[in-house]
């Protein structure tokens, strides 16, 4: 591989059917971000529900929404600082502090959001097949 080799939180990866892993185009880190999903679900929609979108983020402060994935499980893997994973499960609210090297499942319909105390870094692995999202 020649030149540098890109950074997952810049350019996230597809799982798709045959086993096949696709870069995909740079992601934005602003008001186009929702418009880079649906591009995303765009260019994947042959993979269906066994698609999955594999990204990293950073985060400074709690998320302002909750999100729910009815297609499929999303593993949520903290590689640094802390994060609180918040899943709603039926009436429980279930909340899962995760530390470097940790991770978590989100199942299946299972709104989740989080807390960040200061700050940290995840990668998802997602079944983003119409996910779902609403005001926290």
């Amino acid at each position: 591989m020649s030149g540098t080799p890109p950074r997952l939180e810049d350019f996230p990866i597809h799982l798709g059917l045959g086993a096949t892993a696709v870069a995909q185009p740079a992601f934005p880190r602003d008001e186009r971000a929702m418009d880079w999903y649906g591009d995303y679900a765009q260019r994947h929609a042959a993979d269906g529900a066994e698609g999955r979108l594999v990204s990293s983020y950073r985060f400074t402060e709690d998320w302002t929404g909750w999100e729910m994935h009815p297609a499929g499980a999303e593993v949520v893997i903290c590689t640094a600082g802390q994060i609180t994973l918040i899943q709603q499960i039926d009436d429980e609210v279930r909340r899962t502090k995760l530390g470097p090297g940790q991770y978590a499942i989100n199942p299946p319909g299972v709104w989740h959001t989080a807390d960040v105390a200061d700050f940290a870094e995840a990668i998802f692995i997602t079944a983003g097949l119409d996910t779902q999202h609403r005001p926290r």
